[in-house]
């Protein structure tokens, strides 16, 4: 199974600016001005362009306020205060503080874009400490 990410905004190029700089991600293909293939992840993430008040899935208008969804995007990293100041510096939204667990650190922001991500940083032996 192959799988791909795709990330819905409202502007591609304040888009491409926010995710190159928040998590180090590489611009790769171009689909003209509908879309940017993102390269740098374990997956391809792909930014499509789709306005506000465009409708989405079950027919629901597009908003790109901050908003819900049961399925996010953890990006796990090595320096969890680094990769947080250069989430927020390129214009993520903090939401809430840094969490310490027995598998190791997380906090949640929220991109320009109303996405929640996660990051993580694993310690010890990550997940596998909580594994039963």
């Amino acid at each position: 199974m192959n799988l791909l990410v795709n990330i819905d905004v409202a502007d591609l190029a304040s888009a491409q600016a926010f995710y190159t700089a928040a998590f180090g991600l590489t611009p790769a293909r171009r689909f003209g001005d509908a879309g940017l293939e993102l390269i740098g992840a374990q997956v391809p993430i792909y930014l499509l362009r789709k306005a506000a008040g465009s409708l989405g899935a079950g027919a629901m208008a597009r908003d790109y306020a901050r908003h819900w969804t049961p399925i996010h995007c953890d990006v796990v990293v090595e320096d969890l205060d680094a990769a947080l100041a250069r989430a927020l510096a390129a214009g993520a939204v903090a939401e809430g503080t840094i969490r310490e667990a027995d598998w190791g650190r997380i906090v949640t922001v929220a991109d320009p874009f109303g996405h929640g991500w996660c990051l993580l940083q694993f310690l010890g032996r990550g997940y596998d400490e909580i594994t039963t």
